[in-house]
């Protein structure tokens, strides 16, 4: 079942009745203990949920069970793959396309309603996302308002197929939405390592794919230019220790990468010619 809500009226004693267009929510888990369980109650209101979980280990499945959502295992695939396996499961006309460590407001919820109510010309709507770091709300850094095409006509979207930082395309209109999602990401200096660590190997090898080769000026450049760029130009400056310890990961976050596309170039080069 769909839900409503109200708006009020220019008139105290009149309401307007809005019904949300049915929708699914689309997301991926692999071992999302900690996240999982806040990110479905806050979608507990849609239709209909989809969950593809890549093979959890800890405590992820077992917390879906406690939400009416419809959980698919299936082996890791990447994770534009994986996200548009879980979009290829949904029913509803509209779908809603999540992480794990982000929140629907109830704003935001609002918003979805009165806007799939009023307008159906477009296909898809860019949603802002408020990204926490280390608990804290990063306004600057070029973190704000970090829009997403999230929303989307059911058959319309797509996510591109690349090795990280993937991107839906939505064919048709699209428009954008004012209230954001929350984001929870890097909880910990050690997540933010960790995945740090695995986020820029993704990288490489999507910019070895793409037919990058490692140049030295890259490595010597680009990572002072990202804290430059974060810290200076985008203001991070304004959000203290937070907003400089994030332009010091990143710069090294993008040194990481560039000597990861430099490993596979060489590996590439020691391999016997056919």
């Amino acid at each position: 079942m769909g839900f409503c809500v109200f708006i009020s009226a220019v008139s105290a004693s009149s309401a307007v009745k809005i019904v949300m267009k049915k929708i699914s929510v689309a997301i991926i888990t692999k071992n999302e203990e900690a996240n999982i369980r806040d990110c479905l109650e806050s979608v507990r209101w849609a239709d209909d949920i989809v969950v593809v979980d890549g093979g959890s280990t800890d405590q992820t499945l077992k917390i879906c069970g406690e939400f009416p959502v419809r959980v698919f295992g299936e082996e890791w695939k990447g994770f534009a793959r994986q996200k548009n396996s879980a979009i290829a499961k949904t029913r509803q006309e509209w779908v809603l396309s999540l992480d794990a460590d982000e929140r629907v407001t109830g704003k935001l919820k609002e918003e979805i309603a009165r806007t799939l109510d009023s307008n159906q010309s477009l296909d898809g709507y860019f949603v802002a996302r408020k990204n926490f770091f280390l608990g804290r709300w990063i306004k600057r850094c070029g973190w704000y308002p970090d829009h997403n095409l999230r929303l989307f006509r059911k058959g319309r979207g797509l996510f591109e197929e690349r090795e990280v930082h993937e991107r839906m395309k939505v064919q048709g209109r699209v428009g954008y939405l004012k209230e954001p999602l929350e984001h929870f990401t890097y909880r910990t200096l050690s997540d933010f390592i960790q995945r740090l660590d695995r986020y820029s190997s993704l990288a490489a090898r999507e910019m070895r794919r793409e037919g990058r080769r490692f140049r030295h000026l890259d490595l010597f450049f680009r990572p002072p230019f990202t804290f430059l760029q974060m810290y200076l130009l985008r203001a991070g400056f304004l959000e203290g220790y937070f907003g400089f310890l994030l332009a010091v990961l990143y710069s090294f976050y993008t040194f990481a990468k560039y000597s990861k596309l430099k490993e596979i170039q060489t590996l590439e080069d020691l391999r016997p010619s056919k």
